[in-house]
């Protein structure tokens, strides 16, 4: 198989500089990573690329088997590795896609110099001692509303998860992407999204590691950013004064210079 084009991958930046993997996050695509990537692209090659059932990956790839858990996620990344013979590679992940790299970089750590978790969340449902955002019955509910009428789920869900109601056109191309998404491989990413319990894998986290989270998100309170923290030995933790939980379209300055200054920081 191609995975050039399976996964839609495109590459940009100093041909000869560390590479940074970019990861998007659920109904996203690589393009949600365009306003950081000329910053990382001075001094990095920057690779890029989209999960099937993503953007303009090849869709005709796509299995429900595979898809139904974050471990296929990771094996389209360590898949796209190994098509580029990526090495010491920063692998930058935005919200599920954080927990992607963790289960990568976990399988082939030998390929990972360091990971960056945007918005991260390991669980978004609360238990006990444990603060997720959600209770499992708002989860069942989103999911409910997302699997009878996905893309009335996109128009509603996208602005909030967006935040930031002052600029709404942020909203409105988080809605786009959305509704670009095809919505039966949507609802499997959804449910795989929502109702992963990826705590345990934080364990497993031996490279150097930023959590870069927002000091206002719905999807992923400040709790978690400190539980990820907390739970990853010797790893950063940044508050961007940014609102919602897509900085790198709300605040691409203060990620991209977040970014810079970690990765930076362990060459």
């Amino acid at each position: 198989m191609d995975i050039r084009r399976r996964n839609n991958i495109s590459i940009t930046g100093r041909v000869d500089g560390p590479v940074v993997l970019l990861a998007h996050g659920f109904g996203c695509d690589q393009n949600m990573w365009r306003l950081v990537v000329p910053t990382l692209a001075k001094n990095y090659r920057v690779v890029l690329f989209d999960y099937v059932g993503s953007g303009g990956a090849d869709s005709s790839a796509w299995s429900e088997q595979r898809y139904s858990s974050l471990e296929g996620y990771a094996s389209d990344v360590l898949e796209v590795c190994e098509e580029l013979d990526l090495q010491d590679v920063a692998f930058v992940g935005h919200s599920v896609s954080a927990m992607v790299g963790v289960l990568a970089a976990a399988k082939a750590p030998q390929r990972f110099s360091s990971l960056v978790m945007v918005a991260p969340s390991p669980r978004y449902i609360d238990e006990d001692g444990y603060r997720g955002g959600f209770s499992a019955d708002d989860i069942d509910e989103l999911l409910e509303s997302l699997e009878s009428n996905y893309l009335g789920w996109s128009a509603a869900m996208a602005p909030v998860i967006m935040g930031n109601p002052e600029r709404p056109e942020l909203g409105e191309e988080l809605t786009t992407s959305f509704c670009a998404t095809d919505p039966a491989m949507a609802r499997v990413f959804a449910r795989t999204t929502f109702l992963s319990d990826s705590r345990d894998d934080l364990k497993k986290v031996t490279v150097p590691t930023l959590v870069l989270e927002c000091s206002q998100d719905v999807i992923a309170p400040r709790e978690v950013g400190a539980y990820v923290h907390q739970a990853i030995p010797g790893s950063r933790l940044i508050t961007l004064e940014a609102t919602g939980h897509c900085p790198q379209l709300s605040a691409p300055q203060a990620t991209a210079a977040a970014v810079t200054e970690f990765l930076g920081d362990r060459r």
